[in-house]
């Protein structure tokens, strides 16, 4: 154990082979293959979006694999319907529906959230998967920067409006996907909407998804009451359409090391279905528990991240409340 777990933490720090399919193959053979159980899921409803295509397709075929009433939730009703067929071709028996929602319009989320919780008397799973990175800086119709509209103000404003339906779970859980790639990047607390300096996309991503990362123990305090476990991961280099679009040198380099879909989904199906649930409010990579901070130019402290929380909450119409006192 000891020596598998030290092997665990050389592939975590050197980033390469840990972040590839050869870190998660490696750490693949101290999995039990009954984890998580058949059916694991069977009679629970599953929330994921950006789910047409690459991890949220691979994650929505993951929880339809275990039983799970899967909602693929998109922005395009005809891309959604292509990809629930082609889940449903590979699982016959799979309940697989397709919901319209743009994340990063604030509006639709809440006509959206409260359309779906009338509908639904229990959500039991919400993936947030849906991402982007864009080439130039694009704000909303909200006036708010399309990747922290996408990444953070939407997610936590339709899991604040399902709260309601995700009670009535007995074992609720969200999960928020974030990336490596926050790693690199420091808690951007005095520019959150990135109106200074040169603006970078792949830059523009990294810090939305430092975000998610240091909001989640927030999260997990604020959703407590809800009996929710709260979650972010990060699944590693994976071969996707979205990499291939918006990072096609760094595919062409990677390319041959570079993870599945399924592969990069496997953290997040397995944080919705294993029993007992994780510890919440951590971050995780290939189903283990990570350090948040690498490098000591992005450490953060828990006043800048309650200053960022009400930022967030301000900007989507709640009412903030201190989740534990700054130091």
């Amino acid at each position: 154990m000891r020596v598998r777990e030290a092997l665990d933490t050389v592939l975590d720090r050197a980033i390469v082979p840990g972040y590839t399919s050869v870190g998660y193959r490696l750490r693949r053979f101290g999995w039990s293959e009954a984890d998580p159980a058949p059916n694991a899921l069977s009679g629970r409803t599953a929330l994921v979006t950006g789910a047409n295509r690459g991890i949220g397709k691979a994650i929505a075929t993951g929880l339809a694999g275990l039983g799970a009433t899967v909602l693929l939730t998109v922005r395009d009703r005809d891309r959604g319907a292509r990809a629930r067929d082609e889940i449903v071709a590979a699982l016959p028996d799979a309940d697989v529906r397709v919901e319209v929602c743009d994340m990063s319009d604030l509006a639709g989320v809440r006509a959206f959230a409260a359309d779906l919780a009338g509908r639904l008397p229990r959500l039991d799973v919400i993936v947030h998967n849906a991402g982007l990175l864009p080439a130039t800086r694009t704000e909303t119709g909200d006036g708010h920067e399309i990747t922290l509209a996408t990444h953070v103000l939407g997610p936590v404003l339709m899991t604040e409006l399902l709260l309601p339906v995700l009670a009535e779970s007995t074992d609720p859980r969200v999960i928020f996907m974030s990336s490596g790639g926050m790693y690199t990047q420091a808690l951007p607390v005095d520019d959150p909407e990135y109106r200074d300096g040169r603006y970078r996309g792949a830059v523009a991503y990294a810090r939305t998804k430092r975000m998610q990362v240091a909001l989640t123990p927030i999260l997990a305090e604020r959703w407590a009451a809800q009996h929710a476990s709260v979650y972010a991961m990060h699944p590693g280099w994976s071969d996707t359409p979205g990499v291939a679009d918006a990072l096609p040198l760094f595919r062409t380099v990677t390319g041959p090391l570079l993870r599945s879909p399924e592969e990069g989904a496997d953290t997040a199906v397995w944080l919705a279905a294993t029993t007992p649930a994780p510890p919440t409010g951590r971050f995780y990579h290939d189903r283990r528990p990570r350090p948040e901070h690498y490098l000591p130019t992005t450490g953060d402290s828990d006043r800048e991240r309650q200053t960022l929380w009400q930022y967030c909450a301000e900007a989507i119409g709640l009412h903030y409340v201190r989740a534990w006192p700054s130091r």
